[in-house]
């Protein structure tokens, strides 16, 4: 088969579809994303996921099985031991992350909040799991009065830093997340990412900026990416990509401040002349609605990515392969606010397939990886198997 020029790999993140086998060992049993937002919805209306063969893989409701879907379809189980959005797209890309990070149901230990207001000169308020919006109007006002930083969680092994652009300027934000990036290095407090979340406004009209920051850790070994940039190949990291993993492979960041961004972005990219990849995160689903725990807003948000579609179906040609799959699940009617253990769809389309079939359970994201190098005649990740020869 003449190999493809461009891959594209979009990222629906959270968007699983139905719970892993492993699902107990997480306290998910019984989640299933996409399934019971459907159920939530009434029926989900996406038409384009469902001529490419969504409800293929397992039926939703809603969505019809396509008699002849246009794509390959099936579904893919996480190797690895997190659920976290670092992990996912880690393996997406050839990796298998064997030691989990660090979350921090409780906040963060005394002595590392200690050490991090020693470094940086400044007291920290909050420190416990919070919504983003919600932490800065429970404490921006004690935060504009007193200077102290307001440091935060949530369910991913991340550490948030809050600030008001007028009290903390956004190079001493940046300089303070360097600082807490080093600090959590240590195994001991070992997180995946450190973010600025700076912010503006009054008490009771408080607005995050797009001035977001992430400091990620590099990926535990060689990716993917890195092979295909060594080779002189294009990789396109769409979203937060870059930041996931740390620039690292990367040739060309396109930063979006939303889906709908995102998929303005991406239908563009699609249209350059490149040789490589183009990798998109839609961290909407996740974010905004799977955390906050919104099923018919992540139904919604679904349905408008769907509309979406034909933007970038439209501008794919024979050379083009668009894989589309998740990082993890994030099943809003669930318990709780943390991602939930599943397995996530995979939707293989290329306008040169005359139809497609359905693939065999794949047992590790990084099969997604193995495609790609097998692809583009590089190195082959240490984990997952090529799907290439199947998409006939």
């Amino acid at each position: 088969m003449k190999p493809f020029k461009k891959i594209h790999v979009v990222v629906m993140d959270s968007v699983g579809i139905g719970e892993a086998p492993d699902a107990a060992n997480f306290g998910d049993e019984g989640s299933d994303t996409l399934g019971h937002i459907a159920e939530k919805m009434n029926g989900l209306t996406m038409p384009n996921m469902e001529s490419l063969g969504l409800s293929n893989i397992r039926e939703l409701k809603g969505i019809a099985k396509a008699e002849q879907p246009k794509a390959f379809y099936g579904m893919m189980q996480e190797a690895s031991v997190g659920k976290d959005t670092m992990t996912g797209h880690w393996e997406i890309m050839g990796l298998n992350i064997d030691k989990p990070f660090k979350v921090y149901p409780e906040g963060f230990p005394q002595e590392l909040i200690q050490q991090l207001e020693e470094k940086i000169g400044r007291k920290v308020i909050g420190n416990k799991p919070a919504s983003g919006t919600a932490i800065i109007d429970e404490l921006g006002k004690e935060h504009m009065e007193t200077g102290a930083i307001i440091v935060y969680t949530s369910a991913d092994p991340v550490l948030q830093i809050a600030a008001h652009e007028e009290i903390v300027p956004l190079d001493e934000l940046y300089k303070i997340c360097e600082i807490a990036r080093e600090l959590t290095l240590d195994p001991e407090f070992l997180v995946g990412r450190v973010i600025a979340r700076p912010f503006i406004g009054t008490p009771g009209n408080f607005t995050r900026t797009s001035n977001r920051h992430d400091y990620a850790l590099k990926p535990f070994g060689r990716t993917t990416m890195n092979e295909l940039k060594d080779a002189g190949l294009d990789v396109i990291a769409i979203g937060k990509i870059s930041d996931i993993f740390n620039g690292e492979g990367v040739t060309d960041a396109v930063r979006t401040k939303n889906n709908d961004d995102g998929m303005d972005k991406f239908a563009e990219v699609v249209k350059r002349d490149f040789h490589g990849i183009s990798f998109l995160n839609l961290v909407d689903f996740d974010a905004n609605f799977g955390h906050r725990r919104d099923p018919i807003g992540y139904g919604e948000a679904l349905e408008e990515f769907d509309r979406r579609l034909p933007e970038v179906l439209t501008a794919l040609n024979e050379d083009d392969l668009l894989i589309i799959t998740a990082d993890h699940g994030n099943d809003p009617t669930f318990p709780g606010t943390d991602h939930t253990r599943e397995f996530v769809p995979l939707i293989v389309y290329s306008p040169r397939f005359e139809q497609g079939t359905e693939l065999p359970l794949r047992k590790t994201f990084a099969d997604i990886a193995a495609t790609i190098a097998e692809n583009f005649n590089v190195a082959a990740p240490q984990f997952g198997t090529s799907f290439l020869s199947n998409l006939k």
